[in-house]
This record gives C-alpha cells, structure tokens and sequence, in this order.
C-alpha cells in the first residue's frame, strides 16, 4: 500500500476527509421536500410506514456504534421503538420479525458476512429491509429492499473513520425522513433539521484545528494501558467508538460506556493510572441534554475523586469544566443528535497520535481486515 500524498498515513487523511464526506451525504439524501422525495424511493406506502412499530438494526463493529447513535435520533424524531443488534448473534436469535417491522442494517464494505447473515434473516422473516452502505454496488445494497449510499468515497485505511461520520449524517437524515413521512414533525422542522446538518461540515473544519492539540495529549497520555470512555445519551456511541479505535491502533485496553454506569462498578478500577475521557457537550437549548450534561459533570466529580486522570470533551464557552479536569478539547456548539458527528473527531485524533507515539501501524492493526467476509 503506498503512502497518500501529504499525509503520513490514510487514516489521517481519511479523518481530514471528513467534511467533504459528511457534506456530500447530506447532499445526496437530504432532498429539499423529505417526504416527498423519501417516499419516492421507498418501496412502501405511507400507510405501511405508518404501521411500523418496531426498528431493528444490526451491524457489526463501527457500524455498530453508528446504529446506538441511530436508535436515539430514530426514537426521539420518528418516535418508532429501535433496537440495536450484533449482526453475528442476531442471525442465530430466535427473533420475531413481520411486516410491522424495519431491519436497518448498516455496513461501510455492504460485504460483512454477519451483517448479510442477519439481513437475509430477517427477509426471511418477512420484515422489511434498508441498507446503509458506503458501496453502491455491493451484495447487501442489492439485496436489500432500498439502500442509502453514504459518500464517504473509498476507506482505505482499516480503522473506519469518514464512513462513520458519514452513517451518522444518514442515520439522521432517515430519522428526519420518517418522522415527516409518519407526521411527527412538521415539514418546517425537518428543514431547519436539515439545515443544521448542513453546517456541519463547516464545523468539523474548525475540530480538525485541534490535531495539534490531541498530538500533545498523545505525548501525555500514550504511556497509559487502560483508558474509559463515557458519553450519555446519543454520547454513548461516541464513547463506544472512541474507545474502538483506541484498542484498533495502539492496542491499549479501552472500554466505553454510558456515563452513570461507570458508578455500577467500573468505578472501583479508576485510579491515577487510569485515563477518563468523558463526553461533556451540551445543547443550552434542549432541556433534556442540560440534564444529562449536569449529571456527567457529577460524575466527573466522583471519577476525580478517585485519582483519574480525566479529559473532557465540552463546548465552545464552557469554562466551568475547566477546574473539574485535566485537560479539555472544545468543539464548535451543536444540537444534541448532531453534535456526535463532532465529537468523534477529536478522539480519532487523540487514538491516531497514541498509536504513532507507540510505533505501530495505524494503516494496518495486526489481525484485522476491513471487511469481514467470513463468519
């Protein structure tokens, strides 16, 4: 594999290809009428639509991550129960699955065996089928009743990085689509849903400055074996993700879990050798995160309180983590669901320069590959 010019390795410039990928999704899916031209493209009819009750995603790996984040944006727009699956157990699960139901599978390569092992389950079960898929033209897109090509372009690199962003901005946008279509959200809201999302890659321009500031936390922190990831709501699948790419590239062990968990025993393995990168965002203009930001910030507290070294992840402004830390990376302000994208950004970073600092191959992790094709 030859080295991308101007970059030292491709996840780096695949982590700077972000916006481009984001921006490019958010064009492709996020037609001016919603519902109109989702409707289009969907092989349902709105009366079908209606009658959903249930959403079940499965995916494997990244992917994953991208449908944890997906269920809380599917469940607070569209408000259709989601649950969120391995693909490689759902496939042998005595699950019931009908028409009433939509299996959303999500996968960058669309060849992972386990993710067309559950996707071919649940047609066989009768349930209708979406795929999210970086490949236009690949096995799970064609298998599928309707696909979603993200525009992330070619990941060459093993650790997924744009194609999660760029799930992440689709997962939105269906989010968006279903709601308007089923009418829980009115056609002005989805608009202004949309435009928000098309700030964002302007946005993460502007988290892309903190490469030099994750490179020093990397000469501080690349010593450390253990490190925790902590995120609450939509967060969590940040903190899961951050935590993934942390164990792919430097092989330190890394665990991501909700923020309050970690208080149901975790807490007693937090001591000053233990590194807490805790998600700390909040949306001023959304009740339900300033609540879930006052609670992180407690338990901030409690994981200081024992010794750990804590980074924080904040908005732009908020200077009352400061005192609470050791260190902070601050991100552009967001709504609560799309901040995620932003946040991921920073902790791709942070994982990128501990496993350069430590000699390794980012490119390539031992023992993995970037499609699974086997079970």
């Amino acid at each position: 594999m030859s080295q991308p010019k101007h970059f030292q390795h491709y996840m780096l410039k695949e982590i700077y290809e972000q916006p481009l990928a984001v921006s490019e999704t958010a064009q492709e899916t996020g037609s001016p009428d919603l519902a109109a031209g989702f409707m289009e493209r969907v092989p349902w009819s709105l009366d079908e639509l209606k009658a959903l009750n249930r959403i079940c995603i499965a995916a494997s790996g990244t992917s994953r991550h991208a449908g944890i984040a997906g269920k809380f944006m599917l469940e607070s727009l569209a408000r259709i129960p989601t649950e969120v699956e391995f693909a490689s157990e759902f496939q042998h699960w005595p699950v019931v699955l009908g028409p009433e139901v939509l299996m959303l599978v999500i996968t960058q390569s669309g060849e992972t065996a386990d993710t067309l092992g559950a996707m071919r389950k649940a047609k066989k079960s009768g349930a209708k089928v979406l795929a999210i898929s970086n490949v236009a033209e690949c096995s799970i897109m064609r298998e599928a009743d309707v696909g979603i090509h993200t525009k992330a372009g070619p990941e060459l690199s093993v650790p997924s990085t744009k194609a999660f962003t760029a799930q992440l901005a689709a997962l939105f946008i269906l989010a968006i689509h279903l709601a308007e279509a089923r009418g829980n959200i009115s056609a002005d809201y989805a608009k202004q849903c949309i435009a928000e999302l098309k700030r964002i890659p302007e946005k993460l321009k502007s988290v892309l400055e903190l490469d030099q500031r994750c490179q020093e936390l990397g000469h501080r922190y690349y010593k450390h074996e253990d490190f925790f990831f902590a995120g609450r709501g939509v967060h969590y699948a940040i903190a899961m993700d951050g935590a993934l790419k942390l164990k792919e590239v430097s092989y330190i062990h890394a665990e991501g879990y909700p923020s309050g968990e970690i208080l149901h025993g975790p807490l007693a393995l937090i001591d000053e050798r233990v590194v807490v990168v805790v998600i700390a965002t909040c949306d001023p203009g959304d009740a339900e995160s300033m609540i879930r930001y006052e609670k992180t910030v407690s338990n901030i507290k409690e994981f200081k309180g024992r010794s750990g070294k804590v980074i924080a992840l904040a908005c732009e402004g908020d200077r009352s983590i400061e005192g609470l830390v050791d260190d902070v990376l601050y991100i552009p302000p967001a709504p609560d669901m799309l901040s995620s994208i932003l946040e991921i950004v920073p902790l791709q970073l942070l994982a990128y320069h501990i496993a350069v600092l430590r000699g390794l191959d980012v490119d390539r992790p031992r023992s993995l590959a970037k499609a699974v094709i086997r079970e």
